[in-house]
């Protein structure tokens, strides 16, 4: 039974972290990426999809993003949904396409977004540490049950630490490398 526990917590840990992965992939760091859009929703012929879907997003310059809709009268909705979001860009749009230029970030931006990084890696740790007291509960209630012996109990106890401590050493190599991604100029 702690065997099946330790392997269901597993990929919920791995899982917490993915979402870590991609929260902080959607961080601008000074160079474009498209990533940044995932989020934006286009009203488009009376629904909404995403930018993805009605338009193709590319990279031309270091701090340029081109979105080149697949229907040109889709570009005004676009155009909007940008303005819409809180990424805190300025959408041109030249007719055929919509060009989102980024500012370079200054030092005193660059260390709030660390901050928020930061932040972001503290909340992914707690999701952690949250996933490890469910599964604790699980053994605790196995031996209620006297389905887990006692021997059972501090190896789950072992291995969920040692789960817990390698999923912190990723957790803090991952804000660590986002972090100096950000502060190079």
């Amino acid at each position: 039974m702690v065997d099946t526990i330790i392997q269901e917590t597993k990929p919920k840990m791995d899982s917490a972290i993915s979402v870590l992965r991609d929260d902080l992939s959607k961080i601008r760091t000074g160079r474009a990426n498209p990533a940044i859009l995932d989020g934006i929703r286009v009203s488009y012929y009376g629904s909404t999809s995403s930018l993805k879907e009605v338009a193709s997003i590319s990279v031309p310059e270091s701090t340029i993003i081109a979105i080149k809709p697949w229907d040109r009268n889709s570009l005004g909705s676009i155009e909007t949904a940008i303005r819409n979001s809180d990424l805190g860009l300025s959408p041109v749009n030249d007719g055929t396409q919509v060009r989102l230029i980024l500012p370079p970030l200054t030092e005193e931006r660059r260390k709030e977004i660390v901050t928020q990084v930061k932040k972001s890696g503290e909340l992914a740790k707690v999701n952690l540490r949250n996933i490890r007291s469910e599964a604790w509960n699980k053994v605790q209630a196995g031996i209620k049950s006297k389905e887990v012996t006692e021997d059972d109990k501090y190896g789950a106890e072992e291995s969920l630490n040692k789960l817990i401590s390698e999923r912190n050493k990723d957790i803090d190599k991952i804000v660590l490398d986002k972090e100096s991604e950000l502060m190079k100029i």
